[in-house]
């Protein structure tokens, strides 16, 4: 099979083998984490693969062409791994997962079985279920551009090229009152225009929540408090004296890329693109129907 090394495929073939499973986690903030089904602790590629963790895998599921492998996690929550608070706080979602069979005896004979990210994860009973998914799953997504009005791109993203930490369009502060995990106050915080922050992003960077992060869904001025509100509550520890970063926020309409941050030459939508309305019109005497620029 693909990526087998000679001295795996004579040590498989004699008859009596030595192998183990290993797995890598290794999550968007970087934090990774190693298992192993051995009754001992291994290492190999910079990773320590803990025993006795509780962790085990279901069959793999693998196939040629583009259909999806996959496969599933089974483990135990504890607080020496993976905990139930760090799974609860989307920690997870979308890790980066690798699966080796190893040879316990001499680790540098192994196969990478696996590679992928991690899905659905379910919790119940004290354990946790991951699904794992293959690296053909991300042909499922639909790829190219969208010819439509508003604009396609991610503020900040490689088709956008705007850097959202450009000075007067991020504020770092801290979190002075908070209600659900979702709705922030400020007393006199208003060094930016009611709305700055809406449809942008808020990211936690003290606390037991560093490295979360949450979309704001408004930001207005009431009286003589600043409200930023989130979508939903952050999934993860949010309080008084949390330091926060909040990012402005894009409509993507052509008119806030021009006025707001001045980066229409990578605006990425159609602004001129003709709607219904403009389908059905029909020719009359009053009005001019040039077939000229809309603009």
């Amino acid at each position: 099979m693909a990526g087998q090394s000679k001295a795996f495929l004579e040590h498989a073939a004699s008859g009596l083998t030595t192998l183990c499973r290993c797995w890598a986690i290794r999550r968007s903030d970087g934090v990774e984490y190693g298992f192993t089904d051995h009754d001992l602790p291994l290492a190999f590629d910079g990773v320590a693969f803990k025993a006795e963790t509780g962790l085990s895998a279901a069959a793999l599921t693998q196939s040629t062409g583009l259909s999806v492998d996959n496969s599933e996690a089974l483990g135990a929550l504890s607080d020496a791994a993976i905990t139930e608070a760090d799974i609860e706080a989307g920690r997870f979602d979308g890790a980066e997962v690798r699966a080796w069979l190893v040879n316990w005896a001499d680790v540098t004979v192994r196969w990478l079985q696996f590679r992928g990210t991690i899905g659905e994860m379910r919790r119940s009973g004290g354990a946790f279920h991951a699904e794992l998914r293959g690296l053909t799953e991300a042909l499922n997504r639909p790829l190219g551009r969208i010819y439509q009005k508003p604009c396609t791109a991610v503020l900040g993203d490689a088709s956008c090229r705007f850097d959202p930490k450009s000075s007067g369009y991020f504020a770092e502060v801290t979190v002075e009152r908070v209600e659900d995990r979702r709705i922030l106050r400020w007393e006199g915080f208003a060094d930016f225009a009611p709305q700055w922050f809406q449809r942008g992003r808020m990211d936690v960077l003290s606390g037991e929540g560093t490295g979360l992060w949450g979309p704001v869904k408004d930001d207005r001025i009431l009286g003589k408090d600043r409200v930023v509100e989130l979508w939903e509550p952050l999934r993860g520890v949010l309080e008084a004296g949390t330091s926060i970063r909040l990012s402005a926020g894009c409509d993507k309409r052509f008119e806030t890329c021009k006025a707001k941050f001045s980066n229409v030459v990578n605006y990425q939508g159609f602004p001129d693109l003709p709607g219904e309305d403009w389908m059905v019109r029909y020719p009359k005497r009053a009005d001019a129907n040039s077939g000229g620029s809309r603009r």
